[in-house]
């Protein structure tokens, strides 16, 4: 993500995550190790963000965990939204969200990366937000498998991302 949200600054408002599962939990982690302030955890099941934002608690980010019928609102004056939820993945229901209180110039993330254009990523692109696809979430978490099972080192690079995006592009 970091490459891909050029000029992104942990300290220009809150990060909302959707979702509180793993993926979750390691955005999360990363975000509280780039300085971000305060995080906004929203979940469909407050238990699971609950047990996800005590466990990250130690952190210097402060937490908060909010429901799912939060999830609009407490997009207000937030610097980065992150989806780490199924929702808008293929065979999966749409993310419903409505990004009217988001600020136009926070970044949008979806993990997803089937499809690459999500529907939230499609929504924010037309309100003018930079966003970033899960591709490069996806890059990064087969680095480490690819390296352990050839022995040599891989760098996710822009080069790698246009040969990806070139193969899903070809005709099958």
């Amino acid at each position: 993500m970091r490459e891909s949200a050029v000029g992104w600054n942990p300290r220009a408002g809150a990060a909302v995550v959707l979702g509180a599962g793993g993926a979750a939990r390691a955005v999360v982690a990363a975000l509280d190790e780039a300085g971000v302030e305060e995080i906004r955890l929203v979940n469909r099941t407050p238990a699971r963000a609950e047990t996800l934002a005590r466990d990250l608690a130690s952190g210097g980010a402060r937490i908060t965990v909010h429901g799912w019928d939060t999830r609009n609102t407490v997009l207000r004056e937030a610097g980065l939204l992150v989806n780490t939820t199924s929702l808008g993945m293929d065979t999966q229901p749409p993310l419903d969200l409505d990004l009217a209180a988001l600020p136009h110039a926070a970044i949008v993330v979806d993990i997803v990366y089937a499809p690459l254009e999500t529907g939230l990523l499609a929504a924010a692109r037309r309100r003018g937000h930079p966003v970033v696809d899960g591709l490069g979430m996806l890059l990064h978490q087969g680095r480490p498998g690819f390296e352990a099972w050839f022995g040599a080192k891989v760098a996710v690079t822009p080069q790698l991302r246009a040969a990806i995006l070139e193969t899903l592009a070809a005709p099958r």
